[in-house]
């Protein structure tokens, strides 16, 4: 099994990572570690408070397969937060994969793993030319770009985003992740019914809640 961790900073966007997270962690049984670079909780852009499972202090990047790097309205506070940048720069060579949707890659960029790299992001193009540590020259603006451990992508092709990231690791996805309609689908295909053995699981599981024994 691969190590993932996703990276935790005021108003991260959980909408953009949600796909890819769910199916790790909820189709392959994957373990998400949630870092941030301090123990106190997060609150998301849409107003969700989150508390890391490990702080960067307590963490090293290099010991994840994938880091995973969430967007954010509001980019500043995560860009001047040297803690962090300093955990990001760590993995700047090494084999783990970086994968940043939206605003996320001016991080890396600040951080040094994009040095080099070509990269795509759904930040204002007035970011880019703000800071002299984005390479402009490698800005392409396509909703997703693979260059080495690198995988870059704007927040509205979340969905090819989080498949991007799961075939670099071979997870079974199919060829369409998260597409199908619901007219394509009978009564009987739309009637989810447990196994004998996993409807006995839950029974035993009730009593916890029931009082029997």
């Amino acid at each position: 099994m691969s190590k993932f961790a996703v990276m935790l900073y005021p108003d991260f966007s959980l909408q953009e990572i949600t796909c890819l997270t769910s199916v790790l962690s909820v189709w392959f049984g994957e373990k998400i570690d949630f870092i941030s670079s301090g123990a106190q909780e997060v609150t998301s852009e849409e107003g969700l408070k989150a508390h890391p499972t490990k702080t960067t202090a307590e963490a090293k990047v290099t010991d994840y397969d994938c880091v995973i790097l969430p967007g954010t309205v509001n980019p500043l506070p995560a860009l001047f937060d040297d803690e962090l940048i300093r955990f990001l720069g760590e993995g700047a060579g090494s084999e783990t994969v970086f994968a940043a949707i939206s605003s996320a890659p001016i991080l890396l960029s600040k951080a040094g793993i994009l040095r080099g790299r070509k990269f795509t992001s759904g930040y204002f193009m007035q970011m880019a030319e703000t800071f002299d540590f984005v390479e402009k020259e490698n800005f392409i603006h396509k909703g997703i770009i693979e260059d080495g451990n690198v995988i870059t992508g704007i927040g509205m092709f979340f969905r090819e985003f989080a498949e991007a990231v799961l075939r670099r690791f071979d997870y079974d996805i199919g060829e369409e992740l998260m597409r199908d309609k619901p007219e394509d689908f009978t009564e009987e295909d739309l009637t989810f019914r447990w196994s004998d053995e996993d409807y006995r699981e839950f029974l035993e599981e009730l009593k916890e809640y029931t009082g029997e024994v």
